[in-house]
């Protein structure tokens, strides 16, 4: 098992920036992959970035490519996603997500955290 928990989100303007943070416990020996998801409010929730075990393969959702950045610190168990040129469109509840394996994946996690809220005013 794998414990996610997800911290950095907030209410920022149109343009600014936020930096996600999602500390991993438990099971975290073993190479998991990770990712991060979004729900807006009335839709369903959509594949954000993904990035692989040693951090150097990343995915990201057409929308969010050069404005996004997905990275890990393995010593630290934690991902980050850094979030620039925020857009009123970004707001959701964001989710970091975890599954077993070394690749980059846009689906089929098995652990997920409680999500956080991003909400970008215009």
């Amino acid at each position: 098992q794998v414990q996610l928990d997800e911290s950095g989100g907030g209410l920022v303007q149109a343009g600014g920036s936020l930096r996600l943070s999602c500390a991993a416990s438990g099971r975290t020996s073993s190479s998991y992959a990770m990712g991060w998801f979004r729900q807006a409010l009335g839709k369903e929730r959509e594949f954000v970035a993904a990035i692989n075990w040693s951090g150097d393969g990343t995915y990201y959702k057409d929308s969010v490519k050069g404005r996004f950045t997905i990275s890990r610190d393995n010593a630290k168990n934690t991902m980050y996603l850094q979030m620039n040129s925020l857009k009123p469109e970004d707001t959701a509840v964001y989710y970091c997500a975890a599954t077993a394996g070394v690749g980059v994946y846009t689906g089929g996690y098995d652990y997920w955290g409680q999500g956080t809220q991003v909400t970008v005013s215009s």
